[in-house]
């Protein structure tokens, strides 16, 4: 490809709402240009590194034995209603009416489609199992659209299901998926690991998330640095940080705490380490029971924080809770929050302990009176023995299960793989005849690829303050030769064209600058894009026959003699 016949834009500065480096790179290196709010149109250079992530994936999903289709953006409501998410997905669900005032919703995910044409086209176990997959435009109504690629409202997956006629055989279909997107990540070049996870809104009882390892990361990943132990902090067990209960050694006090609302404020003012206090948090559960609407204390460390997917774990929280209201709080506590605690409520209080607080003596928490607090509280003294929760998230430091020390750190989920069992299959009626020809409830699995985020997660993970570094599998050209004087100069213009025929007849995707523009802007320029090896070519270089030959990641320069400079940037690919 020649510079002067594709079109290349770049930026010197990025708009000010691109708020992380991969959408203002992908902005300035001309590879997306914003339409709406969240929704972005892929320029030549950014659809070129589309085209290769979605051809590796498709390569390892055909090899992995998966069967590409085809299924629509606009869905009718009607398969959505049957699942019951119609109304539970919430407002990310675009819905939309046609002409005839039908509902349809703008995919998000692609469950009851697929559902709907297994129970249409298998009918037996004989034709099972399979695994239909399809690379398609989403879209999901997101409230904050941000991060340019990241967080979108429209964007591209790829989405699998597999359908087995029993639980063993799906799960041996959900590993196949996990080692393919295992090599689908290896081979994109990223460095990443795979993470129990929370099976969210799709559903399931398995699940595993490929996270691309970047400080920017929304996510944080619990990992032993000894084991292959690694969990999404949603999920990650915390452990109770006491082996025992100590006996009391304090009387119960209530001391006064003015002007101290939080737990660090409380250890600061009474000399105490944070680690003696106990948060309070006020939470309601959601749904259909009489018990529900009445206000739960739950109750961490002053230096831990809640978990949220955790508290939706605990019994009587299944359909969902919310932070209580201030009067809520007023009702139950006569105080408001600041100061709360589990003895002398107004009302009486279910209380939750985190394990780590159950077996805590001498603690200290809200008076449920503003600046006061409760000192030497112990339970079964000075109040009953709590119900026991894993409530919390878990902390670096913290012990790992299988021995060493917990570490974290910050990922972005690009990959995620869900056991489903037979959650849609269920909702749906899509039964196969099993060998006793007896109807039987297809079991499945769900695997999702963000495609266009991975771009986005690579440059998260791989730039500098030059631009982008791609790793070679994702780089929209492999090679630009940058021709100095190429107008001027005759024996430029034919060493850049025979080298730039040398490469691409050995199959290289090559960019040759021809644009004739500075040295300067035109190294700027690639940097910028991230194109892995750059070859500049000069009459002075050339005089001495020499070319100079330098690679994005490593910023490494060689001069090398015109015959050897096809072998040499060859092998440098080889580690790019």
């Amino acid at each position: 490809m020649h510079a002067s016949n594709y079109h290349i834009n770049t930026l010197k500065e990025a708009p000010s709402d691109a708020e992380i480096v991969s959408h203002q790179l992908m902005i300035r290196a001309g590879m997306i240009r914003q339409v709406a709010g969240g929704i972005y149109t892929y320029m030549p250079l950014g659809l070129r590194v589309l085209r290769k992530i979605e051809a590796i994936v498709r390569e390892e999903m055909n090899q992995a034995g998966a069967i590409e289709l085809l299924m629509p953006v606009v869905q009718p409501a009607e398969l959505w209603k049957e699942s019951g998410r119609w109304e539970a997905y919430g407002p990310e669900l675009l819905r939309i009416k046609d002409r005839h005032q039908r509902d349809f919703v703008l995919q998000p995910t692609s469950e009851e489609v697929i559902t709907d044409i297994a129970r249409n086209e298998l009918h037996s176990w004989r034709q099972l199992p399979v695994n239909f997959y399809h690379i398609q435009t989403k879209f999901r109504d997101e409230r904050r659209p941000r991060f340019g690629l990241m967080r979108g409202r429209e964007f591209i997956m790829k989405d699998a299901y597999s359908f087995d006629r029993d639980e063993e055989s799906a799960k041996a279909s959900y590993q196949a998926m996990y080692d393919a997107y295992t090599r689908i990540f290896t081979r994109l070049g990223l460095t990443f690991r795979a993470v129990e996870a929370d099976t969210g809104a799709i559903g399931g009882s398995l699940s595993h998330e490929f996270q691309v390892i970047a400080d920017t990361g929304e996510d944080r990943i619990v990992y032993n640095p000894d084991t292959d132990y690694a969990a999404n902090i949603e999920l990650a067990d915390a452990p109770c940080l006491l082996e025992i209960r100590a006996a009391p050694a304090e009387a119960l006090t209530k001391t006064a705490t003015p002007d101290a609302p939080k737990c660090e404020l409380v250890a600061e003012q009474l000399n105490r380490p944070l680690t003696d206090t106990v948060k309070s948090v006020v939470v309601v559960p959601e749904g259909d029971d009489a018990a529900q609407d009445r206000p739960v204390l739950l109750l961490v460390r002053g230096d831990h924080d809640v978990n949220e997917i955790k508290i939706g774990r605990v019994p009587g929280f299944e359909q969902g809770y919310r932070l209580a209201t201030e009067q809520e709080i007023l009702s139950a506590f006569g105080c408001p929050p600041g100061y709360l605690g589990p003895i002398d409520t107004v009302q009486p209080i279910r209380v939750i302990a985190d394990t780590t607080v159950a077996n805590m003596a001498d603690f200290i928490c809200g008076a449920n009176e503003p600046g006061w607090h409760y000192t030497g509280i112990n339970w079964g003294r000075d109040l009953p023995e709590p119900e026991v929760a894993d409530l919390r998230n878990v902390v670096a430091g913290d012990p790992a299960p299988e021995g060493g020390k917990l570490a974290i750190q910050r990922g972005i989920e690009v990959g995620h793989v869900f056991f489903l069992g037979d959650k849609y299959s269920q909702a749906l009626g899509a039964t196969c005849l099993d060998q006793d020809g007896k109807a039987a409830l297809m079991q499945m699995g769900c695997y999702g690829i963000g495609v266009s985020r991975i771009a986005a997660a690579a440059i998260e993970q791989n730039h500098d303050d030059r631009g982008i570094i791609w790793p070679r599998a994702l780089a929209p050209f492999e090679v630009v030769i940058c021709p100095i004087g190429w107008s001027k100069s005759e024996a430029v213009r034919n060493a850049a064209s025979d080298l730039y025929r040398t490469l691409t007849q050995q199959g290289i995707e090559v960019m040759l600058d021809d644009r004739d523009a500075r040295p300067g802007a035109m190294f700027a320029d690639w940097e910028l894009v991230g194109i892995p090896v750059r070859v500049t070519v000069g009459d002075r270089g050339l005089k001495q026959d020499q070319l100079e030959i330098q690679t994005r990641k490593y910023g490494n320069t060689e001069h090398i003699s015109q015959n050897q400079a096809a072998q040499k940037v060859v092998e440098l690919l080889q580690h790019a």
